[in-house]
């Protein structure tokens, strides 16, 4: 079972591992399809997720005390900030909330009480229902469904100064974290003519700003994307690897 993807496998290689030492974790990378700026893939969010995944369970390849395996992405989720814009695929909060509990309970029937949700749109309401899989998973399955919650203070502080200023969507945090990985997805002509906008989105927020739009990201972004640098991303990559392999070593002892 070289492959680290979940889909990759078949079926009488699944049933082994639901019946074989060590404990199998597996991450579900969730995003979704909206516009980040006019430089950006509109599947940003997923890509980082995965890149993410990928990343974690290179390093937990050889790992002796647990197995992880990378689920098939979640390309949707809440996405009503970005409506105003071409590219947002949006789905409702319940909606976004049943598909990941359907996901995770079917997993549970089956044997894999080990799960790590995984993700990187941080839109309120998209980032609620996630929480809320995880309350609802525990209340009706009785498991403890892992969640990288990156905007929860202690998380958000191990990440870059834009992050943290609230000024990511599209911005230079984004923008390097795609480069790294993907950047070919990444329009460099336009890239190189976008001024910084300075947004603090949760501010923002806050104040009742309920779109891009509103909070003057006119093109779908904030921050400074035409200061991203691959390098920067590979650094951030690994911040956010770290953090997943945390999440990925607890759950492994849970359940």
């Amino acid at each position: 079972m070289s492959s680290p993807y979940f889909a990759d496998l078949t079926s009488p290689q699944v049933e082994r591992l639901r019946r074989t030492d060590p404990p199998t974790v597996l991450l579900l990378p969730v995003g979704a399809t909206e516009p980040h700026g006019p430089h950006a893939p509109v599947s940003t969010d997923s890509l980082i997720s995965m890149s993410m995944c990928t990343r974690a369970a290179g390093r937990l390849a050889d790992d002796p005390d647990l197995r992880a395996l990378i689920l098939p992405a979640l390309p949707y989720g809440v996405t009503r900030y970005a409506a105003a814009f071409a590219g947002a695929v949006h789905v409702e909060a319940d909606t976004l909330h049943a598909l990941v509990v359907d996901v995770c309970a079917s997993l549970v029937e089956q044997g894999f009480r080990h799960i790590v949700i995984v993700n990187n749109h941080l839109e309120p309401e998209h980032v609620a229902a996630l929480r809320r899989v995880v309350d609802t998973l525990r209340a009706t399955r009785g498991i403890d469904v892992g969640y990288l919650d990156l905007v929860r203070r202690r998380n958000a502080e191990r990440l870059t100064t834009e992050f943290r200023a609230g000024e990511c969507h599209a911005g230079c945090y984004e923008t390097s974290l795609v480069l790294a990985d993907h950047p070919e997805l990444v329009d460099r002509a336009q890239l190189s003519k976008l001024p910084r906008i300075p947004v603090n989105m949760p501010a923002a927020i806050a104040e009742g700003r309920t779109d891009f739009v509103a909070m003057g990201m006119h093109d779908a972004y904030c921050g400074a994307p035409a200061d991203a640098t691959a390098d920067e991303g590979e650094a951030t990559l690994a911040t956010l690897s770290d953090m997943l392999v945390e999440v990925v070593r607890d759950v492994a002892i849970r359940n």
